[in-house]
Formats: C-alpha cells, sequence, structure tokens
C-alpha cells in the first residue's frame, strides 16, 4: 500500500524543479512497489526492471504534465501501465511457464511440508491469475496488492470508475469460480 507516513511530504515540487535528491527519494518511495505491480502484469523479471526503469525516464521527462495537486502514485503507476500495455500488444504471449520462476522467498521457521503446500497454494494462485484477461488482472491487483481506490484505478487505467468497477467484479468472480472448480 502506498501511504505517505503522517508529516512527510513527497518532494514532487523539487523533481519538477529538477532536484536530483527529490527524485532520488521519489524512486526509493516507489521502485519496489511498482516493480511489483509491473511484475504481477508481465511475470517476466527482466521486462518488470526495463518497464519500472522506462517509467521513471518517462515521469522524469512529462513531470511538467502532472496537475498540482495529482497524486504523484497513481500518475506514476498509469505510466506504468501504459508501458506494460505497450508491451502487451507487442507480445501476445507474455506469460512465462511457472517452472522458470526464481521463487527463492526463505521462510524462516515453517517445515518443509508447511513450505512446499504454501509453495504449491501459491504456484496455483498465480496460475489462476495469469487465466486472467490482462485488464482484469491489473484492477485486481491495482486494488487489491496495492491498494488503490477505483477513481485511481480509472486513471491509472485511462477508463470510467464503472469499467473498474465491471472489470473488478468480473475478475473476482473469473477467480472465484476457477478456485471452485480447482481448490489450492
Amino acid at each position: 500500500m502506498l501511504v505517505v507516513p503522517e508529516g512527510e511530504q513527497l518532494p514532487v515540487s523539487g523533481a519538477r524543479a529538477g532536484n536530483p535528491d527529490a527524485w532520488d527519494r521519489l524512486f526509493k518511495r516507489y521502485q519496489l512497489p511498482l516493480y511489483t505491480y509491473v511484475f504481477e502484469l508481465v511475470r517476466d523479471r527482466e521486462a518488470s526492471l526495463d518497464i519500472v526503469q522506462e517509467t521513471f525516464i518517462s515521469a522524469v521527462r512529462h513531470i511538467g504534465g502532472l496537475r498540482e495537486g495529482a497524486k504523484f502514485g497513481s500518475w506514476l503507476f498509469g505510466i506504468a501501465h501504459q508501458k506494460c500495455a505497450q508491451r502487451w500488444r507487442k507480445r501476445a504471449d507474455d506469460t512465462m511457464p511457472l517452472d522458470e520462476r526464481d521463487d527463492n522467498h526463505p521462510d524462516s521457521g515453517a517445515g518443509p511440508e508447511e513450505i512446499l503446500l504454501r509453495k504449491e497454494q501459491e504456484a496455483a494462485l498465480m496460475n489462476f491469475l495469469e487465466q486472467l484477461s490482462a485488464p482484469h488482472r491489473s484492477v485486481l491487483l491495482l486494488h487489491f496488492l496495492e491498494d488503490f481506490s477505483l477513481e485511481e484505478i480509472a486513471r491509472i487505467t485511462e477508463t470510467q470508475v464503472g469499467t473498474v468497477k465491471s472489470r473488478l467484479h468480473y475478475a473476482k468472480r473469473s477467480l472465484k469460480k476457477m478456485m471452485e472448480e480447482n481448490p489450492l
């Protein structure tokens, strides 16, 4: 979730002025959530890193277009979303088989059976998510993983709030159906 701690202001005005320290703070603040979002959409580590880098380059170039008072986070995620959409248009098969993924998530304190079960459940859930269309997967991830409001998701995806609601509804319904048919 992208919440600015109370009392901390994002240095957007400094970034507009070209202050490298302001851009450094913004990069540190958003690089991991942005990477996580992009990776969940494209399922490719190298492509995700490239898209995050391209997103920040584009943000630096176009910071002047950010309306005063607009939320920097949703604007930045909107740029990343467009970069992902460009990639989807270029490549029809943007998914990577589960066995090619690097799943190095050490889990201290859990026994081997628990770790194996959790990995199997995680793989099944990722498989379900990959079966959703890109627009449905995107709104689901933005809403539940990044905790953006429906209005922010509409700005990011350049759609109407009603479209976001519809996509979210159908994505949850599809995911529920898949999970009922193939329990984790």
